[in-house]
């Protein structure tokens, strides 16, 4: 088990006035069977801001905000505090459905949003071809632990290359990109062989050794979730499954689906971003 404090602040300074704006705002984690959040509030400035919350289709906390009136800046400020307890097993063969299975009626309409290609999932042709020889002769868990290993090979973490409308054609053609490419592209191949797979984004503390206490700087991070009998989860750019240090925010078929903040403006002439996460290890 791990407690982590998150503090997640996003902010704009736009070029020109804002006359009104209306957003959305999925900064808030999940409670679930892995995570439980006992505290957490959302602040927006400038402070006249209309708030509503809401969980969408998917079961993300959202934060509803419009500001009808000018403003020239905007800052949300997130903050959390979560505790974390994911218990990774190794399955049996029991727990493993075959590949009839997962291509039954039943399944396919269970599994209806997770096994269809999305808009930013779809690998291309090249991917597509390959992935069957990678998956052969092997049961569906070991099929995605597969896929995994191959991806390892062929793709490189890098900043800078890509951006959130790349999608996981784009990112393969590159060999690189950041967490969201490789889990866009990940979950294209496991969909591609009849696998329901489902993006997830959230936070990670990236250092395991911080002293209680001891605030750091975090990420926005996403890794993915795929179904073989349980939903089991896999992070592609530590090449590891999600463990007690990465906090679930939101899930759904790709980043499309699970923007940290997004919304639309009349005004501004553009703007700078800056976003920063601290992340506090508690117990």
């Amino acid at each position: 088990m791990t407690r982590l404090s998150i503090v997640h602040r996003t902010g704009y300074k736009y070029k020109r006035r804002v006359t009104l704006s209306y957003n959305e705002a999925r900064m808030t984690p999940l409670t679930d069977p892995q995570q439980v959040v006992l505290e957490s509030s959302m602040k927006v400035t400038p402070s006249q801001a209309a708030i509503s919350s809401y969980r969408d289709y998917w079961g993300t906390r959202v934060t509803a905000f419009d500001m009808q009136m000018p403003h020239e800046h905007l800052e949300v400020l997130a903050t959390t505090t979560v505790e974390v307890h994911r218990a990774v097993r190794v399955p049996s063969e029991a727990d493993i459905v075959g590949w009839d299975d997962l291509a039954s009626p039943e399944t396919l309409n269970q599994f209806s949003d997770w096994a269809p290609q999305s808009q930013l999932t779809g690998p291309g042709e090249e991917v597509l071809a390959i992935i069957p020889g990678v998956v052969e002769g092997k049961n569906p868990h070991e099929a995605a632990l597969a896929i995994f290993a191959w991806m390892r090979g062929e793709m490189t973490y890098m900043k800078g290359t890509t951006g959130v409308t790349t999608n996981a054609e784009e990112a393969w053609t590159q060999r690189q990109g950041v967490c969201q490419d490789l889990a866009h592209l990940a979950i294209g191949a496991l969909r591609s062989c009849g696998i329901p797979a489902r993006y997830v984004s959230g936070y990670l503390h990236p250092r395991s050794t911080a002293d209680i206490g001891e605030t750091v700087a975090g990420q926005s991070h996403a890794w993915l979730e795929w179904w073989d009998g349980e939903w089991r989860s896999w992070d592609p750019t530590n090449h590891k499954p999600a463990g007690d240090f990465h906090v679930t925010v939101a899930r759904g078929r790709d980043y499309r689906d699970v923007p940290p903040l997004k919304g639309i403006l009349s005004g501004g002439g553009g703007s700078n971003l800056s976003v920063s996460v601290e992340i506090t290890r508690l117990a």
